[in-house]
């Protein structure tokens, strides 16, 4: 029970409430992996749960190992018998002990986004559709959304609704296509992403007796991340929970920022609604951050007005001012970020791996790895292309799925002619066609092939057959490096990487290698109970975006978007970008609800902080080939002004490196006490954001009075209580109409100045 004795009060709670519907509302950095961890414990060894009825969901593969690690840390090896994972690693695992309830083989092939794209891009082609206006993007976007939604092909080329949203978007063929696309992958054997979770919910809905199963075996169910459930997750879950009501799911609603991915904050914000005996822990102490980074992220947030409510805080010390710097381009940006991680190292001796620069788009990364590497800062990016997408690793991926599944029409296309047989792309549709016409299995099809295609081809795909009868034995008999290694030696792929001595050819050899090593140690890890080759091919393609995660072994600055910085910590952490229409992007303006996620998207950055927070714009940046100007976002001016520090010694010209004064940072050396602190307002009721007059035109504001009226483009009209003056820190209190007081920086603010 020692473990217990670590806990503060509320997580105490959290942890030893297990009975019952309860939600723990986790503030940022407030320990919610330490209350799952220990509450998962504390069944096992002190309410004798067998971790076999205990089911506890995660949104990444890296998350679950991590916690399951802790918990066997406390309870030993019988950890590893809890259903532990991601939503669709768990409901994977459900569906091939009962795929044949819905038609399917228990090795079904699970398509990736790359698999579904290129399907898709086969139906518009067949169709004679335009693909500029079908892009397989957008059309996988919306069977994306549908599926989430649980809204079946039936049900969606049926609604009218739909087809009048189509029709408006001028792609009235997208039922169409969403049928097709559906009726192919199950032709294929074949399952995407958001199948795993619509499928499992049609088995529970048709399959009373799996459902009823499922419910008496998790007694205890919980959820990490809540707050980035879709509708899709959601209904499963609450079916699982409806019997025992032995819920427990733990999030912020503050932290909800997956919304473009059917992620719907309703399920945290209104779960009391279907739990009504629900029991509410709020970790509201905050471990990780100071207190000016912790409180800068309460006055932010403050301004969403769907939220639930708690007030989180630290014991942390007072700490550093959030930075805020101004460059005249994103070039220079990019410098003042390489010039800042140089002289904090030298000053404190901080590590590379000390350092994040986050960024609202992938696109932002350009100008910060220039000036990285100018100064020899050795960084890595995070979010571009994985290990498993890249080309040779999809080749042997695909030989190594059509051995296991001889109806997987993807694979099929990518490794028919690969390495090159003389089988071009006309035969390859013959052979489709040919498939879908006599409504029989494409494996039939190759396998008969002198009946559909005499001559010279059927004498490449009969070779091509024989093949892959041989790696369907060795796939069947042997274990997954096994079967891997010899379909790799006898495709002939590694023959053909190995012939090409340029070094791209030799980086890709030894990337295949590389996969070759990861099945290995697939295969030798003492967790792993199925050593198949299937097994393995499941576990790779439920692989999330944060599960190939940076070496520990090197010492890199990290950059990734702010999207994937979610649940990681930094010392040092820049906010890059903070410019209107970039963050918050000029998609996220239409409503009131886009503009909060965006708020939240904020929050999250802010909170990844431990010590020190950095905020940048650029004057000028290029986007879209063309260079624009820029005004800073609205959201520097959310934060309390009292956390902040404008520091003009980068502004607008180029850092030099190596300086021996002391670096940049809050300290005696820099002027204190540049911003007093704003009056509090007593109630903080959200608005309407005002908009601004017709002739609104910022004034020149050098001459500013006290009790001049004056119009702001956000907070509408008021009145100029006082002006304080501190160094560069020029500010006003302004009393506005329908916002209270607010304490704007002069150098930011854009007022218009009325009489």
């Amino acid at each position: 029970m020692d473990y217990l004795s670590t806990l503060n009060e509320p997580q105490y709670e959290g942890v030893v409430n297990t009975d019952g519907p309860s939600m723990i509302i986790a503030g940022a950095g407030s320990g919610k992996t330490r209350v799952l961890t220990f509450r998962i414990a504390y069944l096992i060894q002190e309410k004798k749960v067998d971790p076999f009825n205990i089911l506890a969901l995660t949104f990444t593969n890296k998350a679950a190992k991590e916690m399951r690690e802790r918990i066997e840390q406390v309870v030993g090896s019988n950890a590893r018998n809890l259903w532990m994972g991601t939503f669709h690693s768990v409901f994977a695992r459900i569906l091939r002990a009962e795929a044949e309830k819905l038609g399917y083989p228990s090795n079904f092939t699970i398509y990736d986004a790359d698999d579904s794209k290129s399907l898709i891009k086969t139906i518009v082609k067949e169709y004679g559709l335009d693909d500029k206006v079908y892009k397989p993007n957008v059309v996988l976007n919306r069977i994306s959304g549908a599926k989430n939604r649980l809204v079946s092909w039936q049900e969606y080329i049926n609604n009218p609704i739909y087809a009048g949203d189509d029709a408006a978007a001028q792609k009235p063929e997208m039922g169409r296509i969403y049928k097709t696309y559906c009726l192919r992958c199950f032709k294929a054997n074949a399952m995407d992403f958001d199948d795993l979770l619509f499928n499992t919910n049609v088995l529970f809905r048709d399959h009373i007796d799996v459902l009823n199963k499922y419910q008496q075996r998790f007694k205890y169910v919980m959820v990490d991340e809540f707050q980035d459930t879709n509708v899709s997750q959601y209904l499963i879950t609450k079916k699982l929970a409806s019997v025992t009501q032995n819920i427990a799911v733990v999030g912020d609603d503050a932290q909800s920022i997956y919304a473009f991915r059917g992620a719907n904050i309703e399920n945290i914000l209104n779960f009391e609604k279907d739990f009504p005996d629900l029991k509410v822990i709020k970790l509201e102490q905050n471990y990780r951050s100071s207190q000016n980074i912790v409180k800068a992220a309460n006055s932010v947030i403050a301004l969403n007005k769907g939220q639930l409510q708690k007030t989180v805080w630290t014991a942390n010390g007072e700490g550093n001012k959030i930075e805020l710097i101004k460059a005249i381009s994103d070039n220079e940006e990019g410098r003042f970020v390489a010039s800042a991680i140089f002289e904090k190292k030298a000053s404190d001796s901080s590590k590379n791996s000390d350092f994040a620069v986050l960024y609202r788009t992938n696109s932002q990364s350009r100008a910060i790895e220039e000036a990285l590497r100018k100064s020899g800062i050795n960084y890595k990016i995070f979010g571009g292309l994985s290990f498993y997408q890249r080309k040779e690793i999809k080749d042997l991926m695909a030989y190594l799925r059509y051995a296991m599944n001889p109806e997987d029409e993807q694979s099929f296309r990518r490794i028919i002619n690969l390495p090159k047989r003389g089988i071009g792309t006309t035969s390859v549709e013959k052979i489709v066609v040919a498939a879908f016409e006599h409504d029989i299995p494409l494996w039939e099809v190759l396998t008969n092939i002198n009946s559909f295609l005499p001559g010279r081809v059927a004498n490449a795909v009969n070779e091509f057959v024989t093949l892959i009868k041989n790696f369907k034995i060795s796939a069947d008999t042997k274990d997954a490096y096994e079967a891997a290694s010899h379909i790799a030696k006898n495709s002939g792929l590694l023959k053909e990487l190995y012939a090409d001595k340029t070094v791209e050819g030799l980086n890709r050899y030894e990337n295949v290698q590389e996969l070759l090593n990861a099945i290995k140690e697939f295969v030798d890890s003492p967790d792993v109970e199925d050593k198949g080759l299937g097994a393995f091919l499941q576990d790779v393609a439920l692989l999330t975006d944060t599960d190939n995660d940076k070496d520990e072994n090197q010492d890199y600055v990290s950059l990734m978007t702010i999207h994937s910085s979610k649940g990681l910590e930094f010392n040092n952490v820049f906010i890059v970008g903070l410019e209107e229409d970039l963050f918050p992007s000029q998609m996220m303006l239409s409503s009131r609800a886009d503009l909060e996620e965006e708020r939240r998207l904020f929050y999250v950055a802010i909170t990844r902080a431990k010590k020190n927070l950095y905020f940048s714009y650029a004057l000028s940046r290029y986007r879209f080939g063309r260079l624009m100007n820029c005004e800073p976002s609205r959201f520097i001016e959310e934060v309390d002004p009292s956390f902040i520090f404008v520091n003009t010694r980068y502004g607008s010209r180029e850092p030099k490196l190596g300086r021996s004064e002391n670096p940049p940072g809050f300290s005696s050396n820099y002027a204190k006490n540049l911003i007093a602190n704003r009056k509090q307002q007593t109630q903080k009721k959200p608005l309407q954001y005002h908009k601004p007059s017709a002739n609104f035109r910022p004034s020149d504001i050098s001459e500013l009075q006290e009790g001049q009226k004056v119009e702001h483009p956000k907070f509408g009209f008021g009145k100029v209580r006082k002006i304080d003056v501190n160094g560069a820190n020029k500010k006003a209190q302004v009393v506005f109409e329908d916002f209270g007081e607010k304490t704007l920086l002069l150098a930011f603010a854009k007022l218009r100045i009325v009489e």
